[in-house]
């Protein structure tokens, strides 16, 4: 049904559910607008679990011990799990879960900028942990009360996994930190690096977001992103002090008045350079996903193959035509 042919009443149910900050449901009538700004965010969602397995993964047969291995091998995992907690919400507003990596690969979708930086070193890993993770959070956690039902069902599983990744990550520069002055040294490089790409992860500032708005109508988002930024800076400051670690913003300081920290400008134009895909692993890492794609084709066939055979089985068992 379109939003020409719906009667008004529907939509009038459809405003007080969202006023009265309850859940849309799957079989509930939607506007077309708010079907596909889901559609458009959830995929972008779930196609950065999945992409955001890359660069941490890139050192699993690296880390440096087995224990170090087990709980980076399990943190990837958990991403592919997110992955297909936020496909299926999005399968729930009619989308195809197929024609959503067809398009990731085409890039006709987008995921999060932050994948499109290189891990240089093992630092990286905590400091992905620690700060994205940390900044996924920020953002994430409020979507546990988005209106769309299934999104904010699937969002309390992964924010949960997400906070135990970010402590991980801490513990590890924790631990770095008290090694040698070399270790020390690479994870504040490592800071150094990734602080500027995690404040971008909130995308740009509010005045420039052309979706913030009437997301924030619907009840989508709950936080425009500056204020989700500001949320990050102020949560990270402490953290940084423990580990003894420093950001690379000569603004960053408290203002008293505001009852918040001052911090710099991000450099947009890199942003900006970086989602329209020349980041500096931005045709690695889809090339990755389309390689990943095409080699797994042969199980998807073999899972159709079977599910078709099971179900034929059964229309005999039970005298039933196809």
């Amino acid at each position: 049904m379109t939003n020409v042919e719906a009667p008004q009443d529907l939509q009038n149910l459809f405003d007080e559910t969202i006023a009265a900050d309850q859940r849309i449901e799957p079989r509930d009538w939607m506007p077309d607008g708010y079907r596909k700004t889901l559609i458009r965010q959830v995929a972008q969602h779930a196609h950065s679990e999945i992409i955001g397995m890359q660069p941490e993964g890139n050192w699993l047969t690296r880390a440096p011990s087995l224990r170090r291995k087990a709980i980076l091998m399990a943190k990837v995992q958990d991403e592919a799990g997110h992955g297909l907690y936020l496909y299926s919400a999005a399968e729930t507003l009619g989308a195809d879960r197929g024609d959503l990596t067809t398009k990731l690969i085409e890039g006709k979708q987008k995921y999060s900028s932050i994948f499109n930086y290189p891990t240089l070193t093992y630092a990286d890993v905590g400091v992905i942990g620690w700060l994205v993770d940390g900044a996924a959070i920020c953002n994430q956690v409020p979507l546990c009360r988005s209106s769309f039902g299934p999104y904010a069902r699937a969002m309390i599983r992964v924010c949960k996994e997400e906070s135990f990744h970010q402590r991980q990550g801490f513990e590890l520069l924790a631990t770095m930190m008290r090694g040698t002055e070399a270790q020390r040294a690479m994870v504040q490089e490592a800071v150094d690096r990734w602080w500027w790409p995690a404040l971008m992860m909130f995308g740009p500032p509010d005045d420039e977001s052309p979706n913030t708005e009437q997301s924030m109508k619907w009840r989508i988002k709950r936080h425009t992103n500056d204020e989700l930024r500001q949320r990050f800076v102020d949560m990270s400051i402490p953290q940084a002090e423990i580990l003894g670690v420093t950001f690379p913003d000569p603004d960053l300081r408290w203002n008293p008045e505001r009852g918040a920290h001052d911090f710099g400008e991000p450099d947009w134009s890199e942003f900006m350079d970086v989602v329209r895909g020349n980041g500096a692993a931005s045709v690695e890492r889809i090339t990755n996903r389309k390689a990943a794609h095409d080699n797994g084709a042969w199980v998807r066939d073999a899972a159709y193959a079977f599910a078709q055979r099971e179900r034929l089985a059964h229309d005999r068992t039970t005298g039933e035509t196809s």
